[in-house]
């Protein structure tokens, strides 16, 4: 279950509402945000840039709390919710706004805690692409497993996988050939979250990160997040995680099964999003000419 960071009792005077009089005199809202995160990690490196910042928070509420007139509180909800939403960090978030003043005809406790309120709860439901890549042991039966322990992540969901394609290793020392696959899911976990969760898989699996480029029982890659037609995926670069991938878009080990899976896809390059069949169709032949089909598998 997701950490939390909570702000509550944010107060501000403004003109919303259905009737006339309550468009013209201020009356008081109040907002509560609970922020739905992954913690660990802050914790440990005691990083701003690894949890997110309360007081951005608070003044966006407040912002919407005193911009534009609505008509209904629930307005005000969802408005908030897609702020508090916006940072990297955060995975779900639950808005209360609270109607203290509001003319229902009966009296309130008080003019804090009572009155009407509307909550709601918003979560992430992002596209991810992950590739994945082995060249020792038992291959296919690895990366089934792969496939499978993705399948239990929390806060995951699978949606398809392409075929095995076999490929020669691009880069690194003399190695054996890779049997690659992409899978395609939905999630509403942060992305050095999901990042800790492939790496976990990887090691469960006897992944060993000493060589680079060099041969591996198991290679699970965060290839996107987010859907880059619509310009909703993340872009960012960290020492540890660079979003989209930086080199996917000249890789036919990723490109091609993932056009295998959905023939639709765009990826962000330096250039845009682009589709990933016309990036296919601009690499070097050579590069394609050493996929060839993998064994058959299901692992879903």
């Amino acid at each position: 279950m997701s950490d939390r960071i909570g702000l509550t009792g944010i107060v501000a005077e403004a003109c919303h509402g259905v009737l006339e009089h309550e468009k013209r005199a201020p009356q008081r809202f109040v907002a509560d945000i609970v922020l739905e995160c992954d913690l660990r990690r802050a914790g440990t490196d005691d990083e701003l840039a690894s949890t997110v910042s309360y007081a951005d928070i608070a003044q966006g509420a407040y912002a919407v709390l005193t911009g534009d007139s609505v008509d209904l509180i629930e307005t005000l909800a969802e408005r908030i919710a897609a702020v508090a939403l916006a940072p990297v960090a955060v995975e779900a978030v639950e808005v209360t706004i609270r109607k203290p003043q509001a003319p229902a005809g009966v009296p309130f406790v008080d003019e804090v805690t009572g009155g009407p309120f509307v909550t709601v709860r918003r979560e992430h439901d992002r596209e991810v692409v992950i590739a994945l890549g082995a060249n020792m042991g038992d291959r296919a039966g690895t990366m089934a497993d792969a496939v499978r322990a993705l399948t239990a992540v929390d806060g995951l969901e699978v949606v398809a996988c392409s075929p095995l394609l076999e490929t020669g290793a691009v880069g690194g020392p003399e190695q054996p050939d890779y049997l690659n696959a992409v899978v395609v899911a939905r999630s509403r976990l942060a992305p050095w979250t999901l990042l800790d969760e492939l790496h976990r898989i990887e090691r469960n699996h006897g992944r060993v990160r000493e060589v680079r480029w060099g041969a591996r029982t198991l290679d699970l890659d965060l290839i996107q997040v987010g859907d880059s037609t619509d310009d909703f995926d993340l872009r960012f670069e960290t020492e540890e995680l660079t979003l989209p991938h930086p080199r996917a878009h000249e890789r036919a080990f990723v490109l091609v099964p993932w056009s295998r899976v959905d023939g639709t896809a765009q990826l962000r390059t330096a250039a845009g999003s682009e589709d990933i069949r016309e990036l296919i169709d601009g690499l070097p032949a050579a590069a394609l000419d050493g996929i060839r089909p993998g064994p058959a598998w299901d692992p879903l």
